[in-house]
């Protein structure tokens, strides 16, 4: 039964987005009797990723992979908070995929900040793959959904890849961390690539 559940969704993050709404929804609704909107949500959640890549940038990688687990929450809670406060909107969700773009770029940068000066040229390199990758899967939905087609499939969304990176950070696992980051991004952007293909080879 459990199994059938998980597959009415089209990625990991809209099931484990599905399934945290016990914890979600009522945080949401102390957040909307404190008068707080739902952009303001994705704003700090974005002043917080930057801060991450700032202490990236300054050397202190396993405290900022462990308050980016933090600052990842933001995520589910402007989303929660604008179904619960009923005030949903289109620039809503335009401001938090835009601010998602930069964070995960600040993100990036932060680390290239901190790994350039020690000559880490291959932690280097897979930085810049995975960035320009992550832009990538991101480019690749916005662009399908533009001729037509709900592109929502792949591995690595956003979610995987921040709880993968925190994680590694905190963890210490540097070089590992960013190899699966760099792979698994692009595996994302193939999957989404041949479903686009897929779904234009059903058309009449």
């Amino acid at each position: 039964m459990e199994r059938t559940k998980i597959k009415q969704y089209e990625t990991i993050t809209d099931w484990a987005r599905a399934q945290a709404t016990v914890i979600t929804y009522p945080i949401a609704r102390v957040l909307e009797k404190l008068g707080l909107h739902p952009n303001t949500v994705t704003i700090v959640g974005f002043v917080l990723n930057v801060a991450v890549g700032g202490l990236m940038a300054a050397g202190h990688p396993q405290l900022g992979g462990l308050l980016l687990l933090f600052a990842s929450s933001t995520d589910a809670l402007d989303g929660a908070l604008a179904r619960v406060a009923g005030t949903k909107s289109r620039f809503g969700a335009f401001l938090d995929s835009t601010l998602d773009r930069i964070s995960e770029g600040a993100l990036f940068l932060g680390l290239l900040a901190w790994l350039l000066p020690q000559g880490r040229y291959i932690e280097v390199y897979l930085v810049a793959l995975t960035l320009l990758g992550s832009v990538m899967v991101s480019y690749s939905r916005a662009r399908a959904e533009g001729v037509g087609y709900a592109c929502k499939v792949g591995l690595f969304t956003r979610m995987e890849r921040i709880l993968v990176l925190g994680t590694g950070m905190m963890l210490g696992w540097v070089r590992p961390t960013l190899i699966v980051l760099a792979v698994f991004v692009w595996i994302t952007v193939l999957q989404r690539i041949l479903y686009v293909y897929k779904s234009s080879r059903r058309d009449p």
